[in-house]
């Protein structure tokens, strides 16, 4: 889910990929998806659309099969929620204003915390593409605020948004507090303001891999459903006894999904819902695992999983 992922997790793949070889053999055969499966739309769906912009989720809602419309939030200037993975303007995505480039070690010079909604608008984070994901159309696209992207949305798909479910990440980190982002409860606050002005309070799920914004999120609105966000090898029982609550979903990265994991996580009453999954064996092969979701950037295969 974020870029931290390549250098903190690289010894997680090393370990579940030995986990997976001596717990089960992978069925990587077509399978149905139970009866009320998440399928969910990564940043809209970045692998076929720039990610998190408001094309990506006018094209996420035509696929019929899709469940949830995930997202990443960040904060802009005038304190307004701004849908962006990072909480700046990464390098290999976006163009200044004036269409030149960001140096590679520069994109935190470029901070969403330093602009205003309506300069965020300048910037291009569509045009230049992103390959990683050769298959996303190249288009001029910015960093919508969420109201805009809800108001859009509802305007032009008002009877598949009417039924559609959120699932939002509040990014921050104990480094990034009051420099790169407001302080965390300040971010927590904002949000879970925001949904209720935007009637999304019942139908969002609030995400993070920072325990203490779930925290602050459940000590405000403890009706809104939480999703822990695991990208490391600490295993479930670490995890989980950060929190002061149950969380409804556990979501750790597809590669850490067991079926070990799953059985505690069936025990607890906690849904399953991995992460980043691009391909149709392992989409298949986590459906086998029993899985209650799957977030993906191409949420176009989806119809291809039953075969």
């Amino acid at each position: 889910m974020n870029r931290q992922f390549l250098f903190k997790s690289l010894i997680s793949i090393f370990a579940t990929m030995a986990l997976w070889a001596s717990c089960y053999q992978r069925n990587t055969s077509p399978v149905a998806p139970p009866e009320g499966f998440d399928w969910q739309g990564h940043r809209g769906c970045r692998g076929l659309r720039p990610e998190n912009s408001i094309p990506a989720f006018l094209h996420a809602l035509e696929i019929p099969e899709l469940t949830t419309l995930e997202l990443d939030l960040a904060v802009s200037k005038d304190g307004q929620l701004v849908v962006s993975h990072e909480p700046w303007f990464e390098a290999n995505i976006c163009l200044l204003p004036s269409g030149d480039t960001i140096k590679p070690n520069e994109s935190e010079k470029y901070l969403i915390l330093n602009y205003t909604a309506a300069e965020i608008r300048g910037f291009d984070c569509g045009s230049k593409g992103n390959n990683r994901f050769p298959e996303q159309e190249k288009m001029r696209v910015y960093k919508p605020t969420l109201g805009e992207l809800v108001d859009t949305l509802r305007k032009s798909r008002p009877e598949r948004v009417a039924n559609i479910l959120w699932n939002m990440e509040i990014k921050t980190d104990p480094e990034w507090d009051g420099i790169r982002t407001p302080p965390v409860d300040s971010f927590a606050a904002l949000v879970v303001k925001q949904l209720r002005m935007l009637g999304l309070d019942k139908n969002t799920m609030v995400q993070s891999f920072d325990t203490r914004a779930l925290e602050a999120v459940h000590r405000m609105a403890p009706e809104i459903p939480l999703v822990y966000l695991v990208e490391n090898v600490w295993g479930f029982e670490t995890n989980i006894d950060k929190l002061t609550f149950k969380p409804n979903v556990y979501s750790p990265y597809h590669e850490l999904v067991t079926p070990k994991l799953i059985k505690k996580c069936r025990e607890r009453g906690i849904k399953v819902v991995p992460w980043t999954v691009n391909d149709l064996a392992t989409m298949r092969s986590l459906i086998h695992l029993g899985v209650d979701g799957i977030i993906t950037d191409y949420p176009n295969l989806i119809s291809q999983v039953k075969g």
